[in-house]
C-alpha cells in the first residue's frame, strides 16, 4: 500500500529551462498559478524564468540585441517565490500583445509575413534556452498558444518547444473547465460593492446602474448580482434572447451596412418595469447590473469610431455603457411616470482584477500550476489546456477540442438561458411580467 504522506517521485524528463508567460487582463490568484508551476519545476531541477509583460518583448525580438534579465524576463527562484501564492497582482506582469493576430487560417502559416511575429517569439525563447512554455491567459491567449504549437510543428518539428495553456479569465466563459481562477474572488469583490451601493441607494431613494466586466458572457455579472442582492441583471445572453433589432448605418467610408443592435427602448422598459414593481413593494431604491459586453450591441451612433484592440475587441472604456444606459433609463422612467427617479451610472470591475484571492481561487490556481508541471514533465504532453473537475482532479484538454481548426478561434461558453444558474437570478429578482 502506498504511503499517502510521501511526495511523488520526481519524473524523468528532458527539460532544463521552462518559461512562464501571462497575457491578457489580470485575475486574482495569478501568482498562485505562477508560483505553484514554478515551484514544481524548480523541485525537479529545472530552471524557471518568467517572461515579463506577456508577448511584448518576444514579438519585438530580432536577434540584434539579447533579451534582458529583469527587463524582459526574470528568474523565478525559491527566494523570489517565497510566500507569493496568496499575493496580489501578477509578479511577471501582463500585456495584450498578440503575435498570432495575422494568422487566421492554417494556410496563413505558409505566409512568411504573417508568421513573422510568431517566428520572433520562437527565436526569442530559443535565445534564452527555453525548452517548454507555460501560457496563462484567456481565450485569446489560448488561440495564440495553439498558433504557437502549429508554428512549432511546421517550422521546428525536429526540436519543438512544447506548450501547455492554463485558462485564466474572471469572466468564466471558458469551454473545457467549469470555473476559472479569479472568478469567485471577482464575484465576491463586486458583490460586496453592490451591497454597499444598496445602502447608499436606500438612503437616497435612488438607483445605481452598474456596468460590470463580462465582455462576451454574463457569468461575472450574474454571480455578482446574485451574491450582491442586485435588483436586476442583464447580460449579453439576455439581449441575444430577444432584445435585438436590425439597424442600418453608414460606415466611415460611406458604405451602407446593417448590423444587429439592442432595442434600447425595450431594454429600458424592462428596467423601468423592475423599478415600478419594487416601488409597489415599498422599495424606492435598487442596483441594476449590466455586463460590459452590451456595449458591442449599442446602436451604431454610440460606437462609431471607437478603437478596437489586436484581437478585434471594442475598447469598452471609450463607450461608457453605464453612462449611456443610466441616462436612457432615467428618461424612460420619467416618460412613463411623469416623475423623476435618480439613476446613477457607475462602472465596476478593474478594482476586482487584482483583489486578494479567495481561498478557492488560490487552491484552484495552485492546482492548475501543478497541472502544468504534470502535463509537461509527467505526461509529456504538448498542445493541451490544463483543467480540473470534481475534487480538483486534473485532466488535459487538447487544443483541437477547444479551437476551431479552420478559423483558429475559440467558442465562448455562454450561460444557457434554460440552466438553473440563469433561473436562480431570475427567481431572486422582483417578479415582472415581460
Amino acid at each position: 500500500m502506498a504511503n499517502t504522506l510521501s511526495p511523488p517521485a520526481r519524473p524523468d524528463h528532458p527539460f532544463k529551462k521552462v518559461a512562464i508567460l501571462f497575457a491578457g487582463g489580470p485575475a486574482p490568484a495569478a501568482n498562485a498559478v505562477i508560483s505553484a508551476a514554478a515551484h514544481s519545476f524548480l523541485r525537479a531541477g529545472v530552471e524557471v524564468i518568467g517572461i515579463k509583460h506577456g508577448y511584448s518583448a518576444l514579438t519585438e525580438y530580432d536577434g540584434s540585441k539579447e533579451l534582458e534579465e529583469d527587463k524582459d524576463f526574470i528568474k523565478l527562484t525559491h527566494r523570489v517565490l517565497r510566500r507569493t501564492r496568496n499575493s496580489q497582482g501578477i509578479m511577471i506582469g501582463t500585456a495584450r500583445s498578440n503575435p498570432g493576430k495575422m494568422i487566421k487560417h492554417p494556410t496563413d502559416l505558409d505566409d512568411a509575413e504573417k508568421v513573422a511575429p510568431m517566428k520572433r517569439v520562437s527565436d526569442g525563447l530559443k535565445s534564452l534556452g527555453v525548452d517548454a512554455l507555460i501560457s496563462i491567459g484567456g481565450d485569446d491567449t489560448l488561440k495564440t498558444a495553439n498558433k504557437f504549437k502549429l508554428y512549432q510543428q511546421k517550422y521546428n518539428s525536429d526540436n519543438p518547444i512544447p506548450v501547455v495553456h492554463l485558462p485564466k479569465t474572471i469572466d468564466n466563459d471558458y469551454h473545457g473547465i467549469d470555473f476559472t481562477f479569479g472568478f469567485f474572488t471577482a464575484v465576491n469583490f463586486l458583490a460586496t460593492e453592490i451591497r454597499t451601493l444598496l445602502h447608499d441607494a436606500e438612503a437616497t431613494r435612488s438607483y445605481f446602474l452598474t456596468e460590470t466586466m463580462g465582455r462576451s458572457a454574463g457569468w461575472l455579472s450574474y454571480g455578482a448580482a446574485i451574491a450582491g442582492e442586485a435588483s436586476l441583471v442583464i447580460s449579453v445572453e439576455d439581449i441575444k434572447a430577444g432584445y435585438l433589432i436590425d439597424e442600418q448605418y453608414t460606415d466611415s467610408s460611406g458604405e451602407q451596412k446593417s448590423r444587429q443592435c439592442m432595442d434600447m427602448g425595450r431594454v429600458c422598459d424592462r428596467i423601468v418595469k423592475t423599478i415600478l414593481a419594487r416601488e409597489s413593494e415599498g422599495k424606492e431604491y435598487g442596483v441594476i447590473v449590466m455586463a460590459e459586453g452590451l456595449a458591442e450591441f449599442l446602436p451604431f451612433s454610440f460606437v462609431e469610431g471607437v478603437e478596437r484592440d489586436d484581437h478585434g475587441h471594442i475598447n469598452i472604456s471609450q463607450v461608457s455603457l453605464f453612462s449611456i444606459m443610466s441616462k436612457a433609463v432615467q428618461k424612460a422612467y420619467n416618460d412613463k411616470t411623469g416623475r423623476v427617479r435618480l439613476i446613477k451610472g457607475l462602472q465596476l470591475g478593474y478594482e476586482a482584477r487584482c483583489a486578494q484571492p479567495h481561498a478557492f481561487d488560490a487552491m484552484l490556481g495552485s492546482q492548475l500550476g501543478v497541472g502544468a508541471f504534470r502535463a509537461l514533465a509527467e505526461e509529456r504532453l504538448n498542445g493541451v489546456m490544463v483543467s480540473v473537475s470534481g475534487q480538483l482532479d486534473l485532466h488535459y484538454e487538447p487544443f483541437e477540442n477547444l479551437v476551431d481548426p479552420e478559423t483558429l478561434v475559440t467558442v465562448v461558453r455562454y450561460i444557457n438561458p434554460d440552466c438553473d444558474f440563469h433561473r436562480l437570478a431570475r427567481f431572486l429578482e422582483t417578479h415582472v411580467n415581460d
